[in-house]
């Protein structure tokens, strides 16, 4: 263990991620699965990017957000996934003090904007649905960027305090992280320093932007079902919410997952657990999300087979 002298106290430098499993087998067939699901997550996301900043038809709000969406799907996925695949071909897998403070800062920011731009279009949702003649004010590009600034800088602030509440915890033990990347649960479990006015500080950090969030999401969505529940129309009502049904399965996904991970009592779950849940917050949805979007959205689909239809006739 890599460590520096600091008085009667050996201060931790390195951190040794003991990842998913020690099975040499396992892991060989975990590096694979986990490589083909990174590539498809960056094309997946990628493509959408490319996608919406090349079709004219999808110059909209909701396309504007997800492009971003999109592009936070592959810093999320690409903050945790290469140390991962890093672990599966290492025997001892470690990771510098100030990385492992970089790696949990960058995983909070991703995060964190994930949670705002899914308010963000759920409010977009609610404007185009109850409001639809205000819709062009209300959503105008003036709006949408200072829509796009308070999330990016309520993901900086979140990530700020995780990362001066890391650096501020005192490793003077073990330096061996039950998980596959630097998250802050089992970092403070190895801290020999006092932890209780940090831990309460993180967990008032993410649980407010959770519940803030959440609360941002069911309202939009209350007011969405009564407008669609007025309408006379069963068609109408079923083309209307349909617009809303790819959203609505992302934030089930994503806001199921952390929620179980930041929400429910350590108790409940143990530390591999806690892992398996990790996997599926940082390296499936953002894998789901594009696919979700595009199976399920009908411009998409067909904004995709326009520029796929130019590619091959060009």
């Amino acid at each position: 263990m890599d460590s520096l002298v600091d008085g009667n106290r050996t201060a931790v430098t390195e951190f040794i991620l003991l990842g998913l499993t020690d099975d040499p087998v396992l892991r060989v067939i975990l590096f694979m699965v986990i490589l083909c699901i990174y590539l498809v997550t960056i094309t997946g996301n990628l493509s959408t990017v490319i996608l919406i900043r090349v079709s004219s038809q999808l110059h909209h709000p909701m396309y504007f957000f997800l492009s971003h969406l999109a592009f936070t799907d592959i810093g999320f996925s690409s903050s945790v996934i290469p140390n991962m695949l890093v672990n599966f071909l290492v025997k001892r897998n470690t990771i510098s003090y100030i990385g492992c403070g970089s790696q949990l800062g960058l995983v909070v920011f991703f995060g964190t904007v994930e949670c705002f731009l899914l308010a963000v279009m759920a409010y977009d949702r609610f404007v185009a649905i109850c409001n639809p003649l205000l819709y062009s004010t209300k959503m105008s590009t003036q709006v949408c960027v200072q829509l796009l600034i308070i999330t990016y800088t309520g993901g900086f602030l979140n990530s700020c305090t995780f990362t001066i509440c890391f650096y501020s915890l005192l490793f003077c033990g073990s330096n061996r992280v039950n998980h596959f990347f630097c998250d802050f649960a089992p970092l403070v479990g190895l801290s020999c320093s006092d932890v209780s006015v940090l831990t309460v500080v993180s967990s008032f950090s993410a649980g407010s932007i959770i519940a803030f969030t959440m609360i941002v999401i069911a309202v939009s969505y209350i007011y969405i079902l009564i407008t669609v529940l007025k309408m006379h129309s069963i068609g109408g009502c079923h083309k209307t919410f349909s617009t809303c049904t790819s959203h609505l399965t992302v934030v089930i996904l994503y806001y199921g997952t952390i929620s179980f991970i930041y929400v429910m009592p350590k108790s409940f779950f143990s530390s591999d657990q806690n892992k398996v849940i990790s996997v599926f917050y940082t390296v499936m949805i953002p894998t789901l999300n594009p696919l979700i979007y595009s199976l399920r959205n009908n411009e998409i689909k067909e904004s995709l087979k326009r520029m796929l239809g130019r590619k091959i006739f060009s």
